[in-house]
């Protein structure tokens, strides 16, 4: 009776020894009989068309089974519509080896099947191509003057434009107190996840297939496969228990897929195919962004005036958007506000989704705005950031569903010893060293959409729980047990949950931090649900001590049903079983917001970030020495996967900042460094004296469980904060992204 719940408990990864082992198996690892190997062959030119396609040399070599091209792969059924999976952005969704165009650099234009993937990889270096060139432009900052407004779409659902222009903001600005002009630029990132991409599809015959994919959607996959190859989705199956990170990568179906199944279907046999690491490069990036503030404030440090424009980069084909410019109203309740957001149209693959898309760029602006503020009114940073708290989100006029920055803002600065700061740039020393601390606001979304969930008891009195959502890494798989048990009375033991599998109920694809919020509350319906169907079978029992008693009046405990009042009254589920002839017990239920209800409130998951850095005077390099991230996201699951989650996040901040940046040549289009010799992420020496804290917050409207997403609020506000560390150091203020030591000469 005095049970205490799983949720709230630091428990480890049910799946850690799988996978520290080495026994989980992933995409490109399962075992099938006969299995051919593919490789795809990449263009090498950024734009133009294919004039031939030689294959005779690849074609002489023992095991080439089939070499596909334009020119004879099989048709495809493709829907006229605009959409092949829930995650397109607006235009037309990018077909492999359509025809003989090419639309940029990378793009995949054959792919060799062989009975190895050594021999299939080989005859690639074979094939030989003639191309006819066209002209190209790839440089956003060149050809920033042709930005433009994006394409609506589905995708402004989740992705919401910048909300209209609030006030006078020209007239506000001049006359502000102190203002401040900012240009920013980030540059291009991309997906460095362990596990590259690959597909593993077993052909059961009359066009049935089972797909093993890298994806962080199966169903998303799933949609995709039958609606480009004219399938019923009855008869894909695609399966995906073990991802090996994601992040956004793997939101939408990736051209492996595609090459896969086509090619399976064509041979009618099982076929895999994987890519290497700079094919990891060819199917999208985080996209590099033009970002201009200008931002006013009154004497007493209220901000009056906020000015935020962001330009970024996409496809010829694609309008992908991120929210970009939102935040600083969000934040900072200015009454005059002018926030716009562009694309510029490249020879590039469209951008896809990198975690925290849009917020870590577009916080990185504001945050160094606020910083230059706080400077002119000789204000501390962080007083200038209390002065202008709110719980209105001003691009809505709506009041927060729960909104605990404050307590991050104080707890996090006391945990991080703040106080100790000199206010003035260069006054801190360590030797060689000079020492800054920085500090930064970060806000993300707390969206919540549909999902379903089946919960079965068996007369053991076991229960599975099944959903189609996958597990990226996160600990989704430890989290949704930890929810069943405690909503079944049972124990982690009794619990399994089964995921990432097409056939079993409807979940979204993992992403946008939304996957506990979503599929949690699932969870906890179907369990729910099935305690009830259990009770109610419990109270027909012949002299049930139940029988008078109502649902809400007992206490489901170790496979028991007892009353919460007269814990001597009870039934155990094992005697429900036994009038049940031993059949399972099921239900499948749904869960989602109610629409109308949630437009009532704003939702959001906030941080504050502080950071010291050191920089050696003489050679400009920059350190950072340690870092606290202070988290107001609801209420915490498992405390363990949730500072996993965001120590990741302020990891990937500290490469964001310092490290990751995938350079261009424009005069070829081109990548020049695709591989992780060349492409910095940051490694164990790059990582300090890291600490998470998450302060309390209770929000009943946000779902079920009161739960907001963590996935995300972990990055956004590190790189800011680092450069406002750097700042403080140096006196030099660098806005663009990533920092380099040689700026600071």
């Amino acid at each position: 009776m005095n049970k205490q719940p799983f949720t709230g408990k630091p428990l480890s990864r049910l799946e850690g020894h799988q996978k520290v082992t080495g026994s989980a198996k992933y995409a490109g690892e399962y075992e099938a009989e006969d299995l051919l190997y593919g490789y795809v062959v990449n263009s090498t030119i950024t734009k133009g068309k294919i004039i031939s396609i030689d294959k005779s040399e690849a074609n002489k070599l023992e095991g080439i089974v089939e070499i596909f091209t334009h020119e004879n792969r099989p048709s495809t059924g493709w829907f006229d519509f605009q959409y092949a999976d829930m995650d397109a952005p607006p235009g037309t969704v990018f077909k492999p080896l359509k025809d003989n165009d090419i639309k940029y650099n990378g793009q995949p234009i054959a792919l060799v099947v062989a009975t190895t993937f050594e021999m299939a990889r080989y005859a690639a270096y074979l094939i030989k191509v003639t191309y006819k060139e066209e002209e190209f432009t790839t440089d956003l900052k060149a050809n920033y003057k042709l930005a433009r407004e994006p394409k609506k779409g589905l995708a402004s659902m989740l992705k919401p434009p910048p909300p209209k222009p609030t006030g006078d903001f020209e007239k506000a600005y001049k006359t502000s107190f102190v203002h401040h002009e900012g240009i920013f630029n980030h540059g291009t990132e991309n997906h460095n996840p362990l596990e590259m991409f690959a597909t593993t599809v077993i052909y059961e015959g009359k066009n049935k297939l089972k797909i093993y994919d890298k994806t962080q959607g199966t169903i998303n996959s799933q949609l995709y496969v039958a609606n480009v190859f004219g399938l019923k989705m009855k008869n894909v199956q695609v399966i995906a228990p073990f991802v090996g990170g994601a992040f956004g990568s793997g939101l939408r179906p990736q051209y492996q897929l595609f090459m896969a199944v086509m090619a399976s279907l064509k041979l009618k046999r099982n076929v895999r195919v994987t890519l290497d690491r700079a094919q990891m490069y060819t199917f999208g990036h985080r996209p590099p962004t033009l970002q201009y503030t200008k931002f006013g404030a009154n004497a007493n440090g209220k901000v009056n005036a906020i000015n935020h424009k962001a330009i970024g980069e996409t496809s010829q084909f694609e309008d992908y958007v991120e929210v970009v410019v939102n935040w600083s109203a969000m934040l900072y309740p200015a009454e005059n506000t002018l926030l716009e957001h562009k694309l510029v149209p490249l020879d590039v693959y469209t951008p896809l989704d990198m975690r925290a898309p849009g917020g870590s760029t577009g916080m990185h602006a504001i945050e160094i705005t606020m910083d230059e503020l706080a400077y002119q009114l000789n204000l501390d940073p962080l007083e200038l950031r209390l002065i202008n708290y709110s719980e209105i989100d001003k691009t809505t006029g709506k009041e927060y569903s729960s909104k605990e920055l404050r307590a991050c803002y104080l707890k996090g600065a006391e945990k991080f010893g703040w106080k100790e700061r000199n206010p003035k740039p260069l006054s801190m020393k360590r030797g060689n060293k000079l020492v800054g601390y920085g500090m930064a606001t970060g806000i993300w979304d707390a969206n919540r959409l549909l999902a379903r969930a089946q919960a079965i008891m068996t007369s053991d009195g076991k229960v599975t729980i099944k959903s189609a959502v996958t597990d990226i890494g996160t600990g989704t798989l430890t989290v949704m047990t930890q929810i069943a048990a405690d909503e079944l009375g049972l124990s982690i033991e009794d619990v399994t949950f089964l995921y990432a599998d097409s056939k079993m109920p409807f979940a979204p694809i993992q992403g946008g931090s939304f996957t506990v919020a979503t599929v949690g509350p699932a969870v906890k319906a179907a369990c729910k649900a099935l305690n009830k169907k259990i009770f109610k079978k419990a109270k027909k029992i012949e002299g049930s001590p139940l029988e008078k008693v109502k649902f809400e009046e007992v206490t489901f405990s170790d496979g028991c049903i007892i009353v919460t009042n007269d814990p001597k009254l009870k039934c155990t589920v094992q005697d429900v079983f036994k009038t049940n002839d031993g059949k399972e017990i099921k239900t499948t239920n749904t869960s989602m917001p109610n629409p109308l209800q949630y437009r009532k409130k704003a939702r959001a998951v906030h941080s504050a970030v502080f950071v010291e850095v050191e920089v050696d005077e003489t050679l400009g390099i920059i350190e950072v020495k340690r870092a606290v991230t202070a988290v107001a996201a609801g209420k915490i699951i498992n405390p363990k996967t949730a500072e996993s989650q965001i120590l990741g996040g302020m990891i990937w901040g500290i490469g964001k900042a310092l490290h990751e940046e995938t350079i261009t040549d424009h005069r070829f289009g081109k990548y020049m460094n695709a591989n992780l010799a060349e492409y910095h992420i940051p490694v164990h020496a790059d990582i300090p004296e890291l600490g998470v804290l998450f302060v309390d917050e209770q929000d009943d409207f946000v779902n079920d469980l009161g739960v907001k997403g963590i996935g995300e609020i972990g990055i956004v506000g590190m790189a800011p904060a680092i450069s406002n560390a750097i700042f403080h150091a140096t006196g030099k203020r660098i806005n663009d992204l990533p920092i380099h030591f040689d700026k600071l000469l």
